[in-house]
């Protein structure tokens, strides 16, 4: 399995993804509400993860398409979107990844990005994928609900082709009927044979889609635990989405794990991680 390694400009920490590398973290709120709560979850993430030696990438998006209602907040958009991540980059030091919805994105976000990631549902999408490649970036991938693990080959080829080699794989659940994800630990280790590193999305892995009606559901709990499970048998990294106060976020609030339970739950992670990779 290939090594990823994201290096931003100094003074921002490079971040090493792959066998035998420090535990990545990927955690920030699902989309872009405030300076305020981005640096408040940014502080808080890399004062944790500097303690236990867990490597951090901020995360928070500029505009969420994918939504169930015509009425859901969406983020600030790209300009002001890139400005603020941009921000987080400076005042912290680390580097930030965002997602991008349509082609003409990929440029700009990579002018400020770290890594561009590619949403489930538009894992299909050759001219999105193209488009990423293209910026020479690490593209972040993540395994859309109606496909295997082993289907990801065929959007590892679209990248390759651009002979972008920078790829991360995402788990984050499989459709199991109306309204419902289930999760195949298997396909961690599917996607690793492919050659690149696979991380868990752990709170959209626990979506309910439009289960609320004009919003989905999830459940925090359940996204603690898939964390843990995912890490032992042998995920790279995690991705989470976290928030001062979920019952507030504007988006995706109820899969999101509350700001104050990451240090505990990462203290778990750590743990289970260095279990898992010295067997």
């Amino acid at each position: 399995m290939k090594t990823i390694t994201i290096a931003p400009p100094a003074p921002c920490k490079s971040v090493h993804i792959g066998p035998g590398k420090p535990l990545t973290l990927i955690a920030g709120p699902c989309v872009i509400e405030s300076k305020e709560i981005c640096f408040k979850i940014a502080e808080t993430m890399c004062n944790t993860c500097e303690t236990l030696g867990i490597q951090y990438i901020f995360k928070a998006s500029f505009d969420k398409a994918n939504r169930t209602s015509i009425d859901s907040h969406r983020g600030p958009g790209l300009n002001v979107g890139l400005e603020l991540l941009a921000e987080v980059k400076a005042h912290f030091n680390v580097p930030v990844i965002t997602d991008i919805h349509l082609p003409e994105q990929a440029a700009p976000t990579a002018q400020i990005c770290d890594i561009l990631q590619i949403p489930a549902l538009l894992s299909r999408q050759t001219d999105l994928i193209a488009a990423a490649a293209q910026t020479g970036k690490t593209v972040q991938i993540k395994k859309g609900q109606f496909m295997a693990p082993w289907d990801m080959k065929n959007v590892i080829d679209k990248i390759e082709h651009f002979d972008n080699h920078n790829i991360i794989t995402v788990e984050r659940g499989s459709s199991f009927g109306y309204n419902r994800l289930i999760c195949d630990m298997n396909s961690i280790g599917e996607m690793q044979s492919l050659g690149y590193p696979a991380i868990m999305d752990a709170t959209h892995a626990t979506q309910s889609p439009s289960s609320l009606g004009n919003a989905s559901g999830g459940s925090p709990e359940l996204a603690k635990k898939l964390a843990l499970a995912a890490l032992a048998v042998g995920a790279n990294g995690l991705f989470i989405e976290t928030h001062p106060n979920p019952k507030s976020a504007l988006s995706d609030g109820a899969c999101m794990i509350p700001l104050n339970d990451m240090p505990s739950l990462l203290q778990k992670c750590i743990e289970i991680y260095r279990i898992a990779n010295s067997a």
